[in-house]
């Protein structure tokens, strides 16, 4: 008989739910098996990872203050794996954020891993692999946290939607890395296609594809279909999870009103292209009120790269039309992808929600400014911060740090900044040559940081590219953006300390910087990189240690590699 205080059921996507008494939480279960399938999200076969057969993963929903509960079994034969929560702070469970040689070791090919953290705040989150590249082979997915019953946003809407931008790569991860790693230098190139939500449509009529890999009539690849009803308001919580590409998202006929980023609320303003980087996310309201006897584009074009890449295209479908009904016009072309100005002007748009603003701290306690720069190591091509790459060692540093395992990794920390009066940022460097490290930072605990990302020319002439920058572990104030050379003494006076934005993920413009401050107050070790695929795995990220005295007993299941073996019975 089931009981008055607890009742067990299983709903869909292999999620059980422990219902308690409504003064509680709830916590929900999801058991995922990872492994490699033969899919086609763009009509042509290639192997792809997958949570319980399906590239997206299923979302995680769930309500503000749940127990998250994830049992994960990794099928992939030959490879490890590791999951990071993407947005969720972690707060008193460090070794959950998933983040393969920071704070935890990589689950092995056979192995179960459960990962158990709680949903704090409301918002919308991601999830995806952060071991090696395997991101882009299609190990992501969505998180939509609500606000308990009974509370409201300060925003009106119908139905709530969630989707996912990426880009796709025929070519394997495993390949991928091989070029980046090769002297020659092999890039990855632009991808192949952008898939929205998870479907895509790639030319199967391009010279050079071997018979039967690309299937134009696959049923994998139909486009994604939204479909609406004539009249209602929607929330479409739009993230992007893409490898390499920065996107102009646009529904044809539709403007969209910006009411969230990053799980924080925004004063509302309209776009008609919303620019969206890799690992963030926002929920935008749109109001089915066209033209009900047709449906309409949605299309997804790279920005800030003269790509090859065609827009990715779903359709917005007015309900009772036919999901696969195409819509009568050509789809939108989207903006200039080298015109950076409406990309900064939205950029310094979002300010907070005027009844949900978190006043930062009017001061700093350190200032580390990082400079972003393309070098060669060795002869190989690498990404560096302050004229230093990024490696990650073999023991995770949390586990490091815990167990007094400080011989595993570089105790010299990296600079808090360049030769600043002498860099030209607008030219290719006279000395392009870098140095590697593990080294972190370390920061008092409890102190306001602020960090300058400087972005400078790379070793081609006459380029600077977008980089969005993701932290793990906490939201930092948005707190200014620039064109050209950081000034020390002048641009600090214009920060916006009144209602800055919230954020884990934000971009730093062409030869332009970004100032972030953020409060060192949750105990832990925490990674803070480029969320490019492949500027991260060149170096191109850096780690912060705060307060880790103060991180309670480690699980034994995050240990097992490096010198941390010692530590797993």
């Amino acid at each position: 008989m089931v009981t008055r205080f607890l009742k067990l059921f299983v709903i869909a996507c292999c999620v059980v739910v422990f219902f308690v008494p409504l003064v509680e939480a709830r916590v929900r279960l999801y058991k995922w098996k990872v492994k490699y399938e033969f899919k086609s999200p763009d009509c042509y076969r290639k192997l792809a990872i997958t949570i319980n057969g399906r590239t997206p993963g299923p979302s995680i929903v769930a309500q503000q203050g749940d127990t998250i509960v994830v049992e994960l079994k990794n099928s992939l034969l030959t490879e490890n794996v590791a999951i990071h929560w993407h947005g969720i702070r972690q707060i008193g469970t460090p070794w959950m954020d998933g983040t393969e040689g920071v704070t935890q070791c990589p689950i092995l090919p056979g192995d179960t891993f459960v990962y158990r953290f709680v949903v704090d705040r409301p918002g919308t989150y991601l999830y995806h692999a952060h071991y090696g590249m395997q991101r882009e082979a299609g190990l992501y997915g969505s998180i939509r946290v609500s606000l308990p019953d009974g509370e409201s946003e300060p925003f009106v809407y119908d139905y709530d939607r969630s989707i996912i931008l990426t880009d796709w790569y025929h070519k394997s991860t495993y390949e991928q890395a091989a070029g980046l790693s090769s002297i020659p230098f092999v890039w990855v190139g632009e991808p192949q296609s952008i898939l929205i939500q998870g479907k895509g449509k790639f030319n199967c009529n391009t010279p050079g594809i071997e018979a039967g890999l690309c299937n134009a009539t696959h049923p994998e690849c139909v486009p994604y279909a939204l479909t609406v009803v004539p009249g209602k308001t929607y929330r479409l919580r739009i993230g992007s999870l893409t490898a390499l590409s920065a996107l102009s998202f646009e529904i044809e006929g539709h403007n969209m009103t910006v009411v969230e980023a990053d799980g924080h609320n925004v004063e509302p303003f309209v776009v008609k292209n919303l620019f969206i980087y890799s690992g963030e996310t926002y929920s935008v309201l749109i109001r089915a009120d066209q033209d009900p006897s047709r449906n309409y584009w949605a299309s997804a074009k790279v920005v800030s790269r003269n790509s090859t890449t065609p827009n990715g295209l779903a359709i917005l479908n007015y309900y009772p039309n036919h999901p696969r009904r195409n819509p009568p016009t050509i789809p939108p072309v989207g903006p200039n992808w080298d015109d950076v100005r409406p990309r900064m002007a939205q950029s310094q748009a979002i300010k907070a929600h005027h009844d949900f603003v978190h006043s930062p701290p009017q001061t700093s306690d350190r200032v580390i400014v990082m400079l972003n720069t393309q070098n060669r190591i060795n002869g190989n091509v690498r990404w560096s911060v302050n004229n230093v790459s990024f490696n990650l060692p073999h023991t995770p540093y949390l586990i490091a740090y815990k167990h007094n395992l400080l011989h595993t990794f570089e105790q010299r920390p990296p600079p808090d900044g360049y030769d600043s009066a002498n860099y030209d940022i607008f030219s290719v460097a006279s000395n392009v040559n870098a140095t590697t490290s593990n080294g972190t930072y370390r920061l008092k605990f409890n102190t306001t940081v602020d960090i300058i990302l400087q972005n400078a020319n790379t070793m081609n002439r006459n380029n600077s590219e977008t980089h969005p920058w993701h932290l793990h572990g906490h939201d930092f104030w948005v707190v200014g953006y620039g064109s050209g050379k950081f000034d020390m003494v002048n641009d600090p006076k214009n920060y916006n300390l009144v209602n800055p934005i919230m954020k884990n993920t934000v971009a730093v413009h062409p030869y332009g910087w970004t100032a972030l401050r953020f409060r060192a107050d949750n105990p832990g070790v925490w990674a803070f990189h480029c969320h490019i695929e492949s500027h991260f795995y060149m170096g191109m990220g850096v780690v912060f240690e705060e307060g880790v005295e103060r991180v309670r007993k480690l699980p034994t299941s995050i240990m097992g590699c490096g010198d941390a073996k010692v530590h797993r019975p």
